[in-house]
C-alpha cells in the first residue's frame, strides 16, 4: 500500500513516483536495479529544473510523426516504465498502431507474466515477446534483451525505448530501425545513439505523447514527414545540454 504524502510536501510527486516504483518491487514488476536505475534518472530530473523543455517537446513531435508514418512500430517496456506508465503505454499504442512488446534486461518468465498481467489490465490486446514468444536474436547483443518477438520488436521499423538501453539502442539502428529514447540524461550511449532523443521525465513525456499523438490524428502524411525529417537529434541533445548547464550558472 502507498503510505498517505502530503500534496502540500515540496517533493510530493518525486514521493508519489518512489512509491509506486517501491510498490512495483513488491509486486515483481520493478527489480532492485531498477530502483537504482530510476535515482540515477531522478539526479539528471533535478538539472533539467524538473519539466518538459521546448527541446523535449520538439523531439516528442518528431517522435509521434515517427511512430505514425511507420508501418511497423513497437514500444518496449521494461519494469519501470509498466510501473509507471502502463496506462499512456496502452493508449499510445492505440493511438499509433503500436505493438507493445515486454523487453529486460533482468529477464525471468515470471516477471514478464506479471508485466503483461499488468499492461492488460491497463486496456492492452495482446502482449509480444513474453516466455516463448520471444524466438529472435538481435545479433550482436549479448544481454537477455537480445531475446525478441519475430512479429514485434525483431520486424519492427521504428521502436520506443522508453528509458536508458545504449546496447541495444545502438544495436537496433545498424539493423537500419529508426529508434526513439526517452532519456533523461543527453550524454548517454542511448541519447547519442538513437534516431529520436527525448530528453525528459518518462511519466512527463509519455502523457505529453498520447496527448500529441490525439492532436496528431488529422495531420496528412506530408505534415507528419515534415515533423519528421526537419528533426536534428545531434543539435537537439546539444540544446538539451545547453539547459542543463544554463540552469547550473543561474543557480551561482
Amino acid at each position: 500500500m502507498l503510505r498517505n504524502i502530503p500534496e502540500n510536501h515540496p517533493r510530493a510527486r518525486s514521493l508519489q513516483i518512489r512509491e509506486l516504483l517501491v510498490e512495483g518491487f513488491r509486486n515483481g514488476v520493478v527489480i532492485e536495479e531498477g530502483l537504482i536505475a530510476h535515482g540515477r534518472g531522478e539526479a539528471f530530473d533535478y538539472l533539467t529544473g524538473e519539466k518538459t523543455t521546448e527541446e523535449a517537446l520538439k523531439a516528442m513531435e518528431s517522435a509521434i510523426a515517427l511512430m505514425m508514418l511507420a508501418e511497423r512500430p513497437v514500444i518496449s517496456v521494461n519494469g519501470n516504465t509498466a510501473c509507471l506508465c502502463a496506462r499512456e503505454i496502452v493508449k499510445l499504442a492505440e493511438l499509433t498502431k503500436a505493438k507493445v512488446e515486454v523487453n529486460l534486461f533482468y529477464r525471468t518468465y515470471e516477471r514478464e507474466i506479471v508485466i503483461e498481467k499488468l499492461l492488460k489490465a491497463n486496456g492492452a490486446s495482446r502482449v509480444y515477446g513474453v516466455g516463448s514468444r520471444a524466438t529472435a536474436t538481435i545479433p550482436e547483443l549479448m544481454s537477455n534483451r537480445r531475446q525478441v518477438d519475430p512479429d514485434g520488436i525483431y520486424s519492427a521499423d521504428v521502436v520506443l525505448v522508453p528509458l536508458e538501453d545504449g546496447d541495444r539502442t545502438e544495436t537496433l539502428v545498424k539493423m537500419g530501425k529508426k529508434v526513439i529514447a526517452i532519456d533523461l540524461n543527453p550524454l548517454s550511449r542511448t541519447s547519442q545513439k538513437a534516431s529520436v532523443t527525448i530528453v525528459d521525465n518518462v511519466v512527463r513525456a509519455m502523457p505529453k505523447m498520447v496527448e500529441l499523438a490525439k492532436q496528431f490524428t488529422n495531420l496528412q502524411k506530408d505534415e507528419l514527414k515534415k515533423l519528421a525529417d526537419d528533426f536534428d537529434n545531434e543539435k537537439n541533445l546539444e540544446k538539451s545540454l545547453q539547459h542543463i548547464l544554463q540552469g547550473l550558472k543561474s543557480r551561482d
